[in-house]
This record gives structure tokens, C-alpha cells and sequence, in this order.
């Protein structure tokens, strides 16, 4: 085991090198232009009817684009298939269309499932990046039987997001020849600069083609040498006229429900709960084109995708559930930081929410404000975190500001407020991104908080009585080239610092990592993708230098046939707890296959030492996590998640854990699907190996069921009529229901 001092030696050694590559690298912005396609697009007078036949004139005039490049696993060969893409527009309206062409239409991957979760079929479509800033853009993507999947690409952090969701028309159909795929995408749906002249917008034309390899088809040639994806995409001009209209949005609905409840669990009966009905209204108006404000009155939250569940035993540390609600979704992107200041599932009862975002020029804004019923608080520690819900009120704030420079690059500024009845948390900063080359960017983000607790709750949970004050910072530096990634980081967050509107449960600590990887890319003769061979050296301690964490990780992964993925990686570790030092080397192996659209699995497992936080002693642990995905036909989908843990200490085994997951849809149509979730988790531990076997259970026993009927013309106008309960059982009673509820929600989308 490497001792703290040798760590701390081969930290500065390497982040000197990284800080040596830097220097050494021309400080400009600004690169010469990259060569790219343009194109103009013709404007159309002509009706077109979006059902996959392309039999209208107007798409005989249509710019035509052919997708020429295969980008992935290819480096830029020429494609397989033959697919082209066809753009006009009229003064509502982009269109768009493909003529995918495939030697084996037999082979075409293609299921009847939800909008936004075709992404392992075959599917075309468009990037546009509607303000040409190289930053941010929308992608329409279509399967072969006209299924949507719509996202939201933040390039400067580099996501992808589908909890963007446009209301727009497209179709599918498959042919002899392959496959056909027109959309309409509505003006009033996108942000842009407008003005009624001439724009121009950054364009990739996209194919996937899923078959051995998951190929990746393009009409523009990508670098892999640089590390933004739209600085490279190619250009079109047009869309004079372009009208986004008044894009003012009303979504009325209607939420009912009723939940049955054993109140003295396990003792009594389920009593009946009395039914409840609730009117709300969400409104969205396009304050100007690039602007875009929304209003939520009494707005239903009700969890309508269940959360996947996760084990909770021996976790020292609140666990992380992502945001559903889409509300809080649209526009999350603005809002993202380094550190996870904002975190919107934190709102967990709002009467009523407001939200601003959008972009004019280089200047990018989003404003939200929330009345929430209910205060939901993560008091955080360098060691362990505790969470509750406590029922006063508070007002929900957050500002967001960046303002784009030089090439890909922006800098921002973010507050956020919670303010309740002898309580308030407040958090102010800046954060930047700063894109020296095309290979080498700096990142950075300093926060400052202020946070009062009442007395009581501050008793209760441990926290400091009065103001609390503090401070959080984070410096990271990137370089992403064709075959080398380096990075180093630090992060420096106080003990007193909180973010009540984030999601930060660590606090207490400093903590500095760095590290490497090496790719080689397969070429068209060899049988493997990509192998690449990784490192990286860390080291987590808290404010007075108690170790919290330090570790060295060597990894290697290998992509091949069969969309095949195979990962490796060795852990000398060890972590600081309540004083002690303990030994968690490990072994981690990841496995994912999808040798046809019908089936794929995957498999995660771990192998090592691991703290007993319970009881405060080593412990040796395995964790086996696979899952497996069926697709019987085009309308059935099956998956099923199967996690297993144990922690063996000296004396024997302190506890086996089991958490099973079902997820059955069968989906009618495009529109419509029923769709049954169980989730089952069995903890068996053994009570004579724990220091104070009265806090915990011999056995816990759980399991959740769901079932959902679907129905959406569109991501708002929607129905869904739904059942669940919840049941619970130990040593000392079988599985006994807890509780149950029958909900229906109706939700319409009036665009004026």
C-alpha cells in the first residue's frame, strides 16, 4: 500500500506534467476555421404530408445531404449504407426526411416502444444548433417505425439529455430498399436568433446502424483530435421568414387518486383514504425567440416513472434518485455546474413554480422560484450524511448567468436561496470553463454558502447553533485528443459549507486526483474497436488531514464484435473512517453484449475490501449487479436487474442483500402501453455479528409494485391511469401491505 506521502509526491509529479502540457500549449482561444460543409435550404410552398412516403414535390426541390462518413467505430471511412437527407422548410416548419437504404431490411433493428427509448434500434436524424454558437443544440432522431427521441446537447459539459421534450410530427416506414423517415419540426418548438432574414445554423445529418458494431453514420467527417462535437458540424443557411410564432403553451390537469394506508403498521387494518382531486395548470411562453418562460399553478408531481431502487444497507451516504418531473426538466441544462449545487428534486411539494431560461447572443439565463409546502434538508459531513422532511414552508430560488467567449469557451455566475420560518440557506459563486486549444481545457468553480437552522432542528441533527458560513471550490484541467485523456482536479469544500438546493452530501474535505488514458483504435482488418489503458492516483482528506480516501486505480477496456464492451480495473485503496484506517483493494469488471435488437446483458461485479460503517470494522465484500434486456417481438420489452451484495468480517457474515427488479411493457402503438414494474428486496443479517443489534432487523423484506396504463399524443397532452402498493415484512411477520393507491392524471397541450 502506498503510504500518504508517496501518493502525495507522485500527485504533484503528475500534476505538474499536466500543468507542464499546458503551459507549453499556444494560450489562444480562438483556432483557425475547420473545414465543413455548407448548404442552403430551399424554402417550400408546398404542402407536405408526414406519413414516410415522400411523394410531394416539395421534397424533389429539397436540399439534398448524403450521410458519406462512418465516424464510429470507423474513423471517418466511407459508409456501409447508402442514406440520404433531405431539408426544406416553410414559414411554420423545418423538414426533414432520410432515405436509409440497406442491403438486408430483414436485419433493420425496429420496436414499437416509448418515445425517448429507441436509442438501441436503428434510427436517423438532425442536430441543429439553432444560435450557430458551436455550445448547445436540439436532436431530432426517428426510428424506423416513427418512434421520437428528442434531446438537448450542452456541449460545453458535454451531455446529452432526452429531458428536453418538443412537441413535433414525424413518421416511419420500412421498405424493401431499407427504411424511410419524415419529421416536421415547428419553428415556434426551437430558440433562435430572429429577425426574419437569412439565418445560418450549425447541421449534422445522423444514421446509426446497429448490427456486429454499433456503426455510426454521418454527413459531415468528425476529429477525434478535438474535443468539442458541434465546433465540427457542418453549416446551412436559409429559414428566411422563419416564424416562431406567439409560442404560448397551456397544459391544464387533471390529477386524481386515492391511497389506502395500514396506519399502525403492522398492527390494524389498511384503512381507506379518502379520494382527492386536484385542478393545476403549467404554462409555457415564448417571451421572445430565444427566451422562454414557464408557470406551474398547483402543479401534480406525482412520480408516474417510478425510481429505480437501490440498496441502502451500509451506505453511510444519502443516495442519489434523478429528477422525472418534467417541469423541472425542461431547461436543466442552464442550471448545471461543476458541483452539484442545483438539485431540483430537493422541491418536493411546490403550490406553485416559475421558471425563465434561455440565450440572447452570448448571454445565456435561467431563473427559477418554487412555494414548496414542505422542506426536504440534507444536513451533510466528511464521513456520513442524514436527510429529513420537516413541514414548513419555504421559497425555492435559483439564478443562473453564462456568457459564452472565444472558442467554445464561458464563464457564469449562479445563486441559489431557501427561505423558511427561522431558516435559510443561501449560495453564491462563479464558475468557468475556458477552452485553451482544441485538446486542452480548464475548468473552475468557487461557491460561498450561509445557512441558519432552527434550534430545534439543529439540536436534533448535530448541526451548529447560529449562522453557518463556508466556502467550496473546485480547479480541473482536461486534455482529450485522438489517443491520450489526462485530467487533474481538486475540490476544497468546507465543513460548514451547505447547499440545500443542491445535492452535495460530502462536505469536510479535500480532495485532489489526476490521471491518464491511452487508446488504440482498431482499424478495418482488426477485430477489436478500441483497447484502452488507464490510471489514476486520488487522494480524499478532510479539513484537519484525516485520510478520508486514497486510491490507485489501473484499468483497461476492450470494445469488439457483437457491440461488445469489456472493462477491468485493479484498486489499491484505503479509507479513513471514525479514526480508523481500513483496506478496501479491489477488483471491478463491467460486461455489456448485444448480439441481436432481441437481447442484451450486462454484469458488474466487485470483489474486495470494504468498511463495515455499521460496526466500524473490515470487511470483505462482493457485489454482483446483472441485467438483462428482451425484446419479444416488436411490441414486448423486458428487463431485469438483479443486485447482490455480502460483507464477511472476521466473526462470519454480517449480511446478504438481494434487490430484484422486473420491468414489463407491452406497447400497443406508438401512443400507447401497459407497463408493470415489481421491485423486490430481501436483507438478511445476522444479529450477533452487529454492536447494537436493537437498531437493525434479522430480515427486512420489501416489495413494490406498479402498474401503468399510458396514453400520450405528445409529451403533454398525456393520460395515465395507474396502480401500486408498497409491502414490508422481517424476522417477525411475513410480507404484510403497507399501503396502496390508484391515481389517474389527464394533462392537454393548447398551442396559440
Amino acid at each position: 500500500m502506498l503510504t500518504a506521502r508517496e501518493i502525495s509526491l507522485q500527485m504533484r509529479i503528475l500534476v505538474g506534467a499536466c500543468l507542464w502540457v499546458l503551459a507549453s500549449s499556444p494560450m489562444v482561444a480562438e483556432g483557425p476555421p475547420r473545414p465543413r460543409a455548407e448548404y442552403s435550404i430551399p424554402r417550400t410552398d408546398s404542402e407536405i404530408t408526414i406519413d414516410a412516403r415522400l411523394d410531394e414535390s416539395a421534397w424533389q426541390k429539397a436540399a439534398r445531404i448524403d450521410l458519406q462518413y462512418e465516424t464510429r467505430p470507423g474513423e471517418n471511412t466511407p459508409a456501409p449504407v447508402e442514406t440520404e437527407c433531405l431539408v426544406t422548410y416553410d414559414t411554420s416548419n423545418v423538414y426533414v426526411a432520410f432515405k436509409a437504404y440497406d442491403d438486408d431490411p430483414k436485419a433493420i433493428r425496429a420496436h414499437i416502444v416509448d418515445r425517448d427509448t429507441a436509442f438501441n434500434d436503428d434510427f436517423v436524424g438532425v442536430v441543429l444548433d439553432t444560435f450557430n454558437d458551436e455550445r448547445r443544440a436540439f436532436e431530432f432522431f426517428v426510428n424506423p417505425l416513427g418512434v421520437q427521441m428528442d434531446l438537448f446537447n450542452d456541449d460545453l459539459s458535454h451531455n446529452e439529455t432526452t429531458s428536453w421534450d418538443a412537441i413535433w410530427r414525424s413518421a416511419g416506414r420500412i421498405t424493401e430498399e431499407g427504411y424511410v423517415v419524415e419529421m416536421a419540426i415547428p419553428f415556434h418548438q426551437l430558440r433562435f436568433p430572429s429577425g426574419g432574414e437569412e439565418l445560418t445554423w450549425g447541421f449534422d445529418a445522423i444514421r446509426f446502424h446497429p448490427r456486429s458494431d454499433r456503426v455510426r453514420i454521418a454527413s459531415q467527417p468528425m476529429d477525434r483530435g478535438v474535443s468539442c462535437y458541434l465546433c465540427q458540424i457542418s453549416k446551412v443557411t436559409g429559414f428566411e421568414g422563419a416564424n416562431p410564432g406567439r409560442n404560448i403553451e397551456l397544459v391544464p390537469t387533471l390529477t386524481a387518486g386515492r391511497t389506502d394506508e395500514r396506519e399502525d403498521f403492522p398492527e390494524g387494518d389498511l384503512q381507506e383514504g379518502s379520494a382527492e382531486t386536484e385542478l393545476g395548470l403549467t404554462a409555457k411562453w415564448g417571451i421572445t425567440p430565444s427566451l422562454t418562460g414557464n408557470l406551474a399553478l398547483n402543479p401534480d408531481f406525482s412520480q408516474v416513472e417510478a425510481d429505480v431502487a437501490q440498496l441502502d444497507v451500509n451506505n453511510p451516504f444519502a443516495l442519489f434518485y434523478p429528477e422525472q418531473r418534467p417541469f423541472f426538466l425542461e431547461g436543466a441544462d442552464i442550471f448545471s455546474t461543476p458541483l452539484d449545487a442545483v438539485f431540483t428534486r430537493n422541491v418536493a411539494d411546490p403550490m406553485w413554480g416559475g421558471k425563465i431560461s434561455g440565450k440572447q447572443g452570448k448571454n445565456g439565463l435561467g431563473v427559477f422560484v418554487a412555494q414548496d409546502q414542505v422542506t426536504n434538508l440534507l444536513f451533510p459531513g466528511s464521513e456520513e450524511s442524514d436527510s429529513d422532511s420537516f413541514d414548513f414552508a419555504s421559497v425555492d430560488s435559483v439564478l443562473r448567468y453564462r456568457r459564452d467567449f472565444g472558442n467554445a469557451s464561458a464563464i457564469g455566475a449562479l445563486f441559489t436561496g431557501r427561505e423558511g420560518d427561522g431558516y435559510h440557506n443561501r449560495v453564491a459563486g462563479i464558475d468557468g470553463l475556458y477552452r485553451v486549444t482544441d485538446t486542452h481545457s480548464l475548468r473552475f468553480q468557487a461557491l460561498g454558502s450561509q445557512s441558519l437552522y432552527p434550534d430545534d432542528i439543529a439540536e436534533d441533527f448535530d448541526q451548529p447553533m447560529g449562522e453557518l458560513s463556508d466556502l467550496a471550490y473546485l480547479l480541473g484541467y482536461s486534455h482529450s485528443s485522438r489517443n491520450w485523456r489526462g485530467w487533474a482536479r481538486y475540490e476544497d469544500v468546507g465543513t460548514d459549507f451547505r447547499a440545500d438546493m443542491g445535492f452535495m452530501p460530502q462536505v469536510d474535505f479535500r480532495h485532489g486526483a489526476t490521471g491518464f488514458e491511452h487508446n488504440w483504435w482498431g482499424g478495418e482488418e482488426d477485430w477489436y474497436n478500441r483497447i484502452e489503458l488507464g490510471s489514476e492516483l486520488e487522494r480524499k482528506e478532510d479539513q484537519t488531514g484525516q485520510l478520508l480516501q486514497q486510491e490507485w486505480d489501473v484499468w483497461t477496456g476492450l470494445s469488439g464484435p457483437l457491440q461488445s464492451f469489456a472493462w477491468l480495473n485493479f484498486s489499491l485503496s484505503e479509507q479513513g473512517y471514525q479514526g480508523e484506517i481500513f483496506d478496501t483493494n479491489s477488483v471491478r469488471t463491467f460486461f455489456v453484449m448485444q448480439p441481436s435488437g432481441m437481447f442484451a446483458f450486462e454484469l458488474f461485479a466487485r470483489v474486495g475490501g470494504q468498511v463495515d460503517f455499521d460496526n466500524v470494522q473490515q470487511g470483505d465484500a462482493v457485489r454482483l449487479e446483472p441485467s438483462f434486456r428482451l425484446n419479444l417481438g416488436r411490441h414486448v420489452q423486458a428487463r431485469l436487474r438483479h443486485t447482490y451484495e455480502q460483507l464477511d468480517v472476521d466473526e462470519g457474515r454480517l449480511f446478504t442483500a438481494n434487490l430484484s427488479q422486473l420491468r414489463l411493457v407491452y406497447q400497443f402503438n406508438i401512443r400507447t402501453f401497459v407497463r408493470a414494474i415489481v421491485q423486490y428486496t430481501d436483507i438478511d443479517r445476522d444479529l450477533s455479528l452487529y454492536d447494537d443489534p436493537e437498531e437493525v432487523d434479522a430480515q427486512t423484506d420489501r416489495i413494490f409494485t406498479q402498474l401503468l396504463f399510458s396514453y400520450k399524443v405528445n409529451p403533454r397532452t398525456v393520460l395515465f391511469l395507474g396502480y401500486s402498493d408498497n409491502r414490508e415484512g422481517d424476522e417477525n411477520i411475513d410480507l404484510l401491505q403497507e399501503n396502496r393507491s390508484v391515481f389517474f392524471k389527464v394533462g392537454y397541450a393548447w398551442n396559440l
